[in-house]
């Protein structure tokens, strides 16, 4: 059951970041572009993608396991600090640069497309050095 609820869950969420555009790099760039010609139309799409999850992640707080019978495992840190600052910059400018966040670049990348398949890598590669440098951070 709960692997066809994460497939059932991962093409709902696939389907949606191509329908809304989130997929499509010209129409992130443009979202980014305040000084050029800009495109609001994400911002709405990031205003209902907020307006369901907030009810939704009020509800799992109070819940000890999802409707899959998963246990729950929500962020116990509301701490703003060095690194939530550091990684959102670097999310920032990665999407900026790209026109790709994490979850549209699996999606293009699923339709062959080149440039999606080498941010994937570098996301991959990103996560992996991330990795070592926590292991290297609490082995000393």
């Amino acid at each position: 059951m709960r692997i066809f609820s994460a497939f059932a869950c991962g093409l709902l969420f696939g389907i949606g970041l191509l329908l809304s555009g989130m997929a499509n790099p010209a129409k992130v760039l443009g979202f980014l572009d305040l000084a050029g010609h800009w495109d609001p139309s994400l911002a709405f799409v990031m205003a209902g993608a907020i307006a369901l999850a907030a009810p939704a992640f009020r509800l799992a707080r109070t819940r000890e396991s999802s409707l899959a019978g998963a246990p729950m495992r929500l962020p116990a840190s509301r701490r703003i600090d060095r690194r939530l600052v550091g990684g959102a910059l670097l999310f920032g400018v990665g999407w900026g640069l790209a026109g790709f966040c994490p979850g549209p670049s699996l999606v293009v990348a699923g339709s062959g497309e080149p440039r999606a398949w080498l941010f994937v890598a570098a996301m991959l590669a990103g996560m992996a050095i991330h990795a070592a440098l926590e292991r290297y951070r609490h082995s000393r």
